[in-house]
């Protein structure tokens, strides 16, 4: 598994391997405590409306988690992964709103 993750994100050893899964799973508990804290603040609750749950977290929580995976991929030193990371995924989400001939 390692070597297959090492070949998909073009790094050199394991260890890179593994800090960007530690980013990924710091980034995934930070937008987790967000979301709590950001749902508690406007009034929201698991009472409240299943699309404006979801509304919140498209608008807010999704972009929420891009600036918090560049902050901790800065903070263990793969910045420029994450950015690259970051571009790609973009670009796939640009794709899908492009016109298609």
């Amino acid at each position: 598994m390692w070597d297959k993750l090492k070949k998909r994100w073009d790094v050199d050893n394991g260890w890179d391997v593994a800090v960007i899964l530690i980013v990924f799973a710091c980034t995934g508990f930070s937008v987790m405590y967000a979301k709590r804290g950001l749902y508690h603040l406007i009034g929201l609750n698991e009472d409240s409306a299943t699309w404006l749950r979801w509304l919140v977290a498209i608008v807010i929580i999704l972009p929420l988690y891009q600036v918090l995976l560049l902050m901790w991929g800065w903070l263990w030193g793969k910045f420029d992964f994450f950015w690259k990371f970051e571009q790609r995924m973009l670009s796939r989400l640009g794709g899908l709103f492009r016109k298609r001939s």
